[in-house]
C-alpha cells in the first residue's frame, strides 16, 4: 500500500488521477530498474512516498540520487514512489528482489493501488533472457512491447506509427506442435503475471522489454529508456550533428549511486 512521505500536519495524499505509472520488473540484468533510475535522476523527480509491502526483501540505504553532501544521508528503502505532476508521471522504483511465492500477492496489492489512485495507465519496463529467444525473436530489434486490450484501443495506432515490434508468442510444445502459442517471458520476473492480471482486470498496461544477458547492463538500460522516450517523450532527444544519431549518454543524467554498481576497486594491499 502507498504511504506518503509526510503524514503529519496538513500533508495530503498526492493525487495521481490521470497519471501514467512507470515501474520496473525485477528481471534479468535489472535493466528496468536501471532505466527507472535514469528517468528519476534526469527529471529530478520528487519522492512523495513509499510502497509498503512484505513481498520484497527488506533493505535500506543512502539516497541513490544524491547531488550534494546535504542530501546524501537521506535514507531509501526497497520500494519508493516519485512524482512529476507537470508530466502527469508517477514512478514506482523497486530496489530488492521478491520473496519466494510472493509474486501474486504483490501484483494484487499493486493493481488495487492503481485502481484506487485512479492512474490512467501503467508502463512496465522489463527484460528477458536473450539466449531463450526462438527463431522469430532473433530477427530485427531486441526490443518488444505488449499492450493490454484496453490500452491497445487507445494507443495501438501510435505503436504502428513508431514501427515497434510486438512480443511474439512462442510454441507451447516446441518440436511437437507449433499450433498452440503462449506468451513466454523467461527471466522477466513478475512481467507475465502482472500483464495477464491487468488484461483480466481491464487495466491499461504497456510492457516495454529488451532481450539481454547478465553482465554490464548499463547500455541495455540506455536502449530501453530511449525506447520508452520514443513513445512518451519524457525528454527532448538531442541529435548528434556528426552522424545524425542520438547519443544516449548525452540525454540522461546518470545517478550518483551508479558509481558503486560494481563495488570498489581491488585494495592495493592485496598486491
Amino acid at each position: 500500500m502507498f504511504i506518503p512521505c509526510d503524514r503529519g500536519g496538513d500533508s495530503a495524499v498526492p493525487d495521481f488521477k490521470g497519471f501514467t505509472l512507470l515501474m520496473p520488473a525485477v528481471s534479468v540484468g535489472n535493466v528496468g530498474q536501471l532505466a527507472i533510475d535514469l528517468v528519476i535522476s534526469t527529471l529530478d523527480m520528487t519522492k512523495v512516498g513509499y510502497f509498503y509491502t512484505d513481498c520484497l526483501v527488506p533493505m535500506v540505504g543512502n539516497n541513490p540520487y544524491a547531488t550534494a553532501e546535504e542530501n546524501s544521508t537521506e535514507l531509501s528503502i526497497n520500494a519508493e514512489v516519485y512524482s512529476l505532476p507537470s508530466k502527469k508521471l508517477v514512478v514506482l522504483q523497486i530496489r530488492s528482489p521478491f520473496i519466494k511465492n510472493k509474486y501474486r500477492p504483490f501484483c494484487a496489492t499493486l493493481l488495487s493501488w492503481v485502481k484506487s489512485s485512479k492512474c490512467a495507465r501503467v508502463v512496465l519496463l522489463s527484460s528477458s533472457h536473450a539466449y531463450q529467444r526462438d527463431d522469430e525473436q532473433l530477427l530485427g530489434t531486441p526490443l518488444r512491447y505488449l499492450l493490454t486490450p484496453d490500452l491497445e484501443r487507445a494507443v495501438g495506432d501510435r505503436m504502428k506509427e513508431l514501427n515497434w515490434k510486438e512480443m511474439e508468442k512462442v510454441a507451447a510444445y516446441p518440436g511437437i506442435s507449433n499450433t498452440d502459442k503462449v506468451l513466454h517471458i523467461p527471466g522477466g520476473g513478475i512481467t507475465k503475471l502482472l500483464f495477464t492480471e491487468s488484461c483480466s482486470e481491464g487495466i491499461q498496461m504497456a510492457v516495454l522489454l529488451k532481450f539481454c544477458s547478465e553482465g554490464d547492463n548499463i547500455p541495455d538500460a540506455f536502449v530501453l529508456v530511449n525506447y520508452l522516450n520514443e513513445w512518451l517523450q519524457l525528454i527532448k532527444s538531442e541529435v548528434s550533428t556528426s552522424n545524425n544519431s542520438t547519443d544516449p549518454s548525452s540525454q540522461w543524467k546518470i545517478p550518483s549511486s551508479w558509481r558503486l554498481l560494481f563495488g570498489n576497486g581491488l585494495p592495493p594491499a592485496l598486491f
